[in-house]
């Protein structure tokens, strides 16, 4: 058995190509556009890791998700977890849970569905602006 994606799906093709894409940094494996089925699936993944990828699903005729807690979360590791929440703050990306402790932290895709971002090794150094930012919403 092996492990191929999790799907997700979406409301709005390009704000969750800006989110996972542009400001989280997956890369665009494939998109496909099904005219008959009315849907697109767009497969993304991290750089260098496409075994655990994500499925975006798109459904052309207007649905109304709602966010189920039951499913949890993604979660990827980073190189750089203040980086990585940097640069998700400059794409206008809310940090829902900051990296206080140079470790973890939390944010939500356009759609509501929580991503947990977990420093690679070892804990950084706590450090500002981080330390002193409180959780905005939930995750």
């Amino acid at each position: 058995m092996k492990y191929l994606h999790t799907m997700v799906r979406v409301s709005d093709v390009e704000a969750s190509l800006r989110f996972y894409r542009d400001a989280l940094g997956l890369e665009l494996l494939s998109r496909r556009d099904n005219d008959q089925g009315r849907f697109t699936l767009i497969f993304l993944a991290a750089p260098g890791d496409r075994d655990a990828q994500v499925e975006l699903t798109y459904n052309w005729d207007p649905e109304v998700y709602s966010a189920g807690r039951n499913f949890g979360h993604l979660a990827y590791a980073v190189e750089d977890i203040y980086a990585a929440c940097a640069r998700l703050a400059e794409h206008g990306v809310t940090i829902n849970r900051p990296p206080r402790d140079g470790r973890m932290a939390f944010v939500r895709s356009p759609d509501g569905i929580s991503i947990e971002l977990l420093q690679r090794g070892a804990a950084l150094a706590p450090c500002e602006p981080w330390v002193s930012m409180q959780n905005t919403g939930s995750w």
